[in-house]
Order: C-alpha cells, then sequence, then structure tokens
C-alpha cells in the first residue's frame, strides 16, 4: 500500500504551500516534495518550444516483367520497363510542435503554515500542468499541423491466375501470347458485366462491385508481366529543430535516387526552413528589477514556418513558440484561505488555459 502511495505522487502532489506571499527561487534540478534546510515545497519546471518535423518519404524500385519484349506486340505497351529502376518520391511532412523541460526555468513553492493546501499536477518531466484540478484534465503535449497517407494493398501473384495451357506452352513467345489473350478476355468479361450481357450475372451492386474489383486485380497483376512491377518502402525519419528566427534553413536535402539525406549531404537537392518571429508579445526590455513572486507561467509568442522544395512550398503555418515570448506570475493574493483558485497550463507551452476562482 505505501509502495502505491509513492508512485502516484510522481504525477500528483499535495502542497501545503504558501501561496499567499509566495518566494519562488531557481532549481537546478526538478524534484518533488524536498527539504531545503527549513524550507518544504515542490519544484517545478516551465517548458520551452521544440519543433519536430517528421518527413516521409517512398523508395520505389521497378523490375520488368517476365514478358516485357513482348508488351508492344501484344499488349501496345510503349513504356514498359527493360531494365530494373529506382526512384524515390517525397511525400509529408508532418511537424508537430511539443514542449520540453527548459532548465533554465525551474522554480520552488515553499510551505507556510495557516494557508490553503493546493492541488498541483506535473507530467514526468516535472512541467507543471494545473493547480487545485483533477488528474487527467490537461490538453495534449503536441501540436499537428499536418496530415498522412493510406497504403494501398499489394496485388496477388500473377502465376496464381495462369491457366494449364499457358503453363505447358512450348515458348517464352507463346506464354506470353496466350497470357495477352487472357487479359483480354477479362476485359471482355468486365465489359460483358457492365452491359448485363454476362451469362451469370450478379444480384445487386455490391456484388457486381466485387466482381469487378476481382477482375481488375487479375487483370493488374497479369499485365505486370509485360509493363514490370513496382515494389514500394516507405522511410520515415524525424527531426528536432530548436526554434530561432531563421532564413532558409537547411533543414535536409532530398535526391530522387538517393531518398532523405542529412543538410551537408550535396548529393542532394535543400529543403528549407523559414522561421520569422511574429512579434505577437511586447517584451519590456530587462532592467534587473522585475520581482519573482507567485506562480510562473509562460507567455508564449508566435512564429510563422514554412518549408520549401524546388521553389514549391510545402508548408505555412503559424505556430506557438515559447521562446518568442515572456514569463508572467500569477499574483499570491490568488491563493487564499478565502477562495479555491483553479489553474489550467498548457504542457507544450506553459501558457495559460483558464482561471476559476470559487468563494470558500
Amino acid at each position: 500500500m505505501r509502495h502505491n502511495q509513492l508512485m502516484k505522487k510522481n504525477h500528483l502532489l499535495t502542497l501545503l504551500a504558501a501561496l499567499l506571499s509566495l518566494p519562488v527561487a531557481a532549481q537546478t534540478e526538478v524534484l518533488t516534495g524536498i527539504m531545503r534546510g527549513k524550507d518544504f515545497g515542490v519544484t517545478y519546471i516551465l517548458p520551452k518550444t521544440e519543433i519536430v518535423l517528421t518527413v516521409s518519404a517512398t523508395k520505389h524500385t521497378r523490375t520488368p516483367g517476365e514478358f516485357a519484349k513482348y508488351a508492344n506486340r501484344y499488349l501496345r505497351l510503349n513504356d514498359a520497363t527493360m531494365e530494373k529502376e529506382v526512384h524515390w518520391t517525397l511525400d509529408r511532412m508532418q511537424t508537430e510542435v511539443i514542449g520540453v523541460p527548459d532548465k533554465d526555468n525551474v522554480y520552488f513553492v515553499k510551505m507556510k503554515d495557516k494557508t490553503v493546501a493546493p492541488l498541483m499536477e506535473l507530467t514526468k518531466d516535472g512541467i507543471v500542468c494545473s493547480i487545485n484540478m483533477p488528474l487527467g484534465t490537461t490538453p495534449k503535449s503536441a501540436e499537428t499541423l499536418a496530415g498522412g497517407s493510406v497504403p494501398t494493398d499489394p496485388l496477388p501473384d500473377p502465376r496464381n491466375f495462369l491457366t494449364e495451357e499457358i503453363l505447358m506452352a512450348s515458348s517464352t513467345a507463346k506464354m506470353a501470347e496466350l497470357v495477352a489473350k487472357e487479359i483480354y478476355s477479362i476485359r471482355e468479361s468486365k465489359n460483358n458485366l457492365l452491359r448485363g450481357e454476362a451469362e451469370t450475372m450478379p444480384q445487386d451492386g455490391v456484388q457486381l462491385k466485387l466482381m469487378l474489383d476481382n477482375l481488375n486485380r487479375q487483370e493488374t497483376a497479369l499485365t505486370e508481366m509485360f509493363s514490370g512491377k513496382e515494389v514500394t518502402e516507405q522511410v520515415v525519419r524525424t527531426l528536432h529543430i530548436v526554434p530561432e528566427a531563421m532564413t532558409e534553413h537547411v533543414v535536409f536535402r532530398f535526391s530522387q535516387k538517393l531518398g532523405i539525406l542529412d543538410g551537408n549531404d550535396l548529393a542532394g537537392e535543400p529543403v528549407y526552413l523559414t522561421l520569422t518571429d511574429l512579434k505577437s508579445v511586447n517584451i519590456p526590455p530587462a532592467d534587473g528589477k522585475k520581482t519573482v513572486e507567485g506562480i510562473a507561467y509562460n507567455v508564449p509568442g508566435r512564429a510563422n514556418i514554412t518549408l520549401n522544395y524546388r521553389n514549391e512550398e510545402l508548408l505555412n503555418a503559424e505556430v506557438p513558440v515559447t521562446q518568442f515570448g515572456t514569463i508572467e506570475y500569477l499574483a499570491p493574493v490568488l491563493f487564499n484561505k478565502n477562495s479555491t483558485t483553479k489553474v489550467l497550463f498548457n504542457p507544450v507551452t506553459g501558457g495559460l488555459v483558464k482561471v476559476d476562482r470559487n468563494n470558500n
């Protein structure tokens, strides 16, 4: 029982804290429920912004079909693959804004007798999430700025559709001729179904669709024996970016022959990242006179982020960036014995989400 109680305290801490007149002092470590001489309280940390860029690319490998040299003769295919080909495509870039602990902004809430006992929730990294609010009400830890793609089903093995006559053919040329006839037969069957002239017609639209889908898959698989087959392999790479004002920074490079490359690998073409501070927060000049009093929270700034490749804009979005903002403090008078103040923070930015105050 005692072990379970100690485990729960990793995320939910009950403080007997002097929030009527809170002294807040910087610490070098994130600790919970520590004793500092005669002081007892909780250490918490504010987050800073990190941009996570997830890049997805696909490697396409085309191999010649078994009957590639007969593709034009029997199927009039002029673009059949004659030699093995490999090329890459840049599919998508998904961007997330996450909050990571800022070791330069760690604070200690000290206990004082005869005051309220607030409930303070921290993340596993010690980032403040809420005060006097139940566990599980905190926002998500990331903001996603782009979407994804849907994979396609692989085609069946075309040899599963070869008849005995095809398999017993005396030469490759004869096999190719018979497979081509099978493809034309499948096309004719599809036309008869669509015209309502098939010997066995489907009972409803659902059955018709299933029959047509099956015939299409057979036709495509057999056609690949002439045109060639393409196998795809998806590669995903994740990059972490510390926000700062930057213009056309080479975040990575891309090659249609080699795929995703490092920014300093000149074998690929550059993907440029531009991050602009929108100056959305009025930051007063530092004069050294501002006192640290109350619960600290971030007022995040805003930034515009763009990604460009081959003069094409792949992403243009506005994101919150803690480093472009400032730090403010909740007044100690909010936390007294005459009222209960509930505070919800955004763990991504450390900013205020809402503040509710109820009189006791």
